[in-house]
This record gives C-alpha cells, structure tokens and sequence, in this order.
C-alpha cells in the first residue's frame, strides 16, 4: 500500500472515530502523525515538530485569553451594548455589521485571520448576550472578511495578482475582488436566511453561563475599563498599521491587564479554550507533515493530469477545497495556481475564471474548525456545547466544501468556456 493511501486513510479513520467517540480528534491526529510519519513517510521526529503550528496556537492562546480578561472586567458587555445603539436596538442586523466590518478591514490590507481575531470574540458575545445563533454570527464574519479578501490592496489579493504576473497570463483585479465579494455576499445571505431561527445548541448546566453575571453598564467606564479599551485600541492599531504579531500583542495586553485587576483575573486563563487548540494544533500539524511529504502536492499534479479541460477545472478547485479545509489557503493559492497555469495555456478555459474560482473554493472553505478563521470562532463560542458546536460548524463546512467549488465553477469557469 502506497504512503499516499496510508495517509488519506489514516485522516479518514480519525475523522470516524473522533465524530463518534468522545475523544478530541487533536489527540489522534498526534499520535497518527508520529505513527505515519516515521513509520511510512521515513520523516524524523524533528521534521514531524517542524509542522506544529506555533504561531495560530500562539494567536488562539493570545486572543482568547484577552477578551476573557475584558469579559471579566465588564468592558465587552460595554462593547456590545454600544453595538445594540449603533444598530439602534435591532440586534437581527448585528452579523450584517460584522460581515461588513470584516469585509472594510480585509479590502484594504488586513491579513483576513487578524480581521476574524479581533472580530470573532466581540461577535460571540453579541451571539451570547442576545440569543443569536453563534453560527451564523461566526460564519458571516469569516465570509466577511474573504468577501474583502482579493481586493488589490489585500494580502490575498495581492499574492493571486502577483503569481498570475509571473506567467504569460492576465486576470483583472476588479474581476477577482467582485467574484469573491458577490460569492461571500450570497453565502451569508444564504446562512442568515437558513440558519439564523435554527435553535443554537447551548451547554447543559453551562459553568459559564452559571458563573457569568451580567455587568451593569450604566455610568461611565471605570479606569481599568478604560485601559482594556487602550489596549484593545493597541492591538488593532499594532497588528493592522504595523503588522506586528497579535498573539503575542494579546498575550501582552492580557496579562497587563491581569496585573491590575489580579483578583478578578485568577480565573482568566480559564477562557482559553484549549479543547479546540488541542484538536487544532494536532490536525494542522498531520496536514503539514502531509505537505512536507509531497502527498498534497502529488493529489494536485494527479488531479490536473486528468479527462477535459473543464473537468480539470472542477476537479481542481474540489482538490483545493477539500486541502484547504485543512492547511493554510495561503500556502494552497501558492501551490496550486502555478499547477493550473499549463492547463490554462493549453485550452480554452478563461484565465480570469479559472484563477477566480480556485482563489473562492481555496478561502471560502476556512469556515473549518481546522483553519485559523474557523478555530477561531470555535474557540471563543460562548454558552454552547462545544461538542455539538463542533458538529455544526463541521456540518456547515462539509455543506461549503461539497457545494461551494460546483458553485464557484458554474458561474466563473463555465460560463466562458
């Protein structure tokens, strides 16, 4: 049996048993890394380790521990009912302000994770303190912040822009940014109208629900209020003017914070949800050991050798889907838009179209709980049952992956054929 099969087999397995016992999938994820790699892929233990994602576990650790800081101390509770004035006492309008704030923060140069860090956790507790579907106020952020995503000015943007720029090829920038916004723009509609009566699956004897009490925000802020907002105020003005890390931005805020106010704080650490890093950090790392391997790379190349253009085409962008729901969609827009290029010089496929719906069908699946966006609503999900949250989002994203590249390929690649 090839190391290929091994491996994809091995990630099924876990999937099974994971979504069916109570065990964290991070934790078979570990051990199936060290067992695949070294026993069929001949990887050392160094080059296994090399795959942990220090950085997104540091920007989870980071970023939740923070705004649990700022729960605690009643400075999110003031956040969200100026939110409830700004959109004059309609909360139902509350995911839409999201999806548009994400969109703004991405369309002009935020990374679309540091976008979802900072907006992630104040729209779950928008979802917590006013009954809303925690789903569907996360989703509509993540879709947010793709929907702005390849704008010229965007990271994402700018490096589809540039690798088209080394070929031979030509894709307008207005064409690129307009077909990730109007396919977001109608996934979240589409999300607000199907999911947002769905009854949300809350925590049975919730500890936090129990715990939490709700902080009067009548009155002015007190002065360690006022330090939480300077400090959140620094974090988005030091991760989005100076790109500067936001893990470690947040862990220094938080623990600012955790000094002046030590008694109410001892508990804070408690907020980080370290279920979902552990589940996280242990599929990311199987999936990077899978990169290194060449296996990703190998699934591609098969995928763009086979049957009609056209066919190629929705092959790929299901090929870059399925990858993406599981490893950086950075790293995938890298790989896969110089595999598509031959294909594209060699028929009659439009460039624009083709490299339009691999960038949406590699993004629009980061709804995953195994990418950054999606660990990162996983994580800061107030008031709900993890494990069925997890199932939910893991429903949701199966639902994208399987329909979302049909979608992307029906009306950018087809329609120009």
């Amino acid at each position: 049996m090839s190391a290929e099969v091994i491996s994809i087999d091995a990630l099924l397995v876990m999937f099974v048993v994971g979504t069916v016992l109570p065990i964290n999938l991070g934790i078979l994820a570990f051990v199936a890394t060290f067992a695949v790699g070294t026993a069929s892929l001949g990887l050392t233990e160094d080059e296994i380790f090399e795959g942990f994602p220090a950085e997104l576990f540091v920007t989870i650790v980071g970023v939740t521990y923070l705004f649990s800081v700022a729960r605690r101390n009643g400075t999110i509770d003031r956040l969200v009912a100026a939110g409830v004035r700004l959109v004059r006492g309609r909360v139902a309008l509350i995911p839409w302000v999201l999806f548009l704030v994400a969109a703004l923060l991405t369309a002009f140069g935020t990374f679309t994770p540091a976008a979802v860090a900072i907006l992630a956790p104040i729209g779950m507790n928008f979802a917590y303190r006013y009954k809303l579907n925690p789903l569907v106020v996360g989703m509509m952020v993540i879709s947010g912040g793709h929907a702005g995503a390849f704008s010229p000015l965007a990271v994402s943007g700018a490096l589809v822009l540039g690798l088209v720029d080394k070929t031979e090829l030509h894709i307008s920038a207005v064409t690129l940014f307009s077909a990730s916004f109007l396919i977001n723009l109608v996934l979240s509609a589409l999300t607000y109208v199907l999911l947002a009566k769905r009854p949300v699956p809350l925590a049975e004897g919730s500890e936090e629900a129990a715990e939490d009490q709700d902080l009067a925000v009548s009155g002015r802020p007190d002065w360690r209020q006022w330090l939480t907002l300077a400090c959140l105020a620094a974090l988005v003005i030091g991760a989005l003017g100076f790109h500067l890390e936001i893990g470690f931005l947040a862990l220094a805020a938080g623990a600012l914070l955790a000094l002046v106010d030590m008694k109410r704080q001892e508990k804070a650490v408690d907020g980080v949800s370290w279920s979902t890093l552990l589940l996280v950090a242990g599929m990311m790392t199987y999936i990077a050991m899978l990169e290194k391997a060449g296996i990703i790379e190998n699934i591609s190349e098969h995928a763009a050798g086979l049957g009609a253009p056209v066919a190629v085409a929705l092959l790929l962008c299901f090929t870059v889907a399925i990858t993406s729901a599981f490893a950086s969609s950075t790293a995938i827009l890298t790989a896969i838009i110089p595999i598509a290029v031959p294909l594209l010089l060699s028929s009659h496929l439009s460039a624009a179209g083709l490299i339009a719906a691999l960038a949406v069908s590699t993004t629009i699946v980061d709804t995953s709980p195994f990418s950054t966006n999606g660990a990162l609503v996983l994580s800061n999900a107030r008031g709900v049952d993890p494990r069925r949250f997890y199932r939910q989002v893991i429903g949701y994203t199966g639902g994208i992956v399987a329909l979302g590249p049909v979608v992307a390929w029906g009306a950018l690649v087809l329609p120009w054929s």
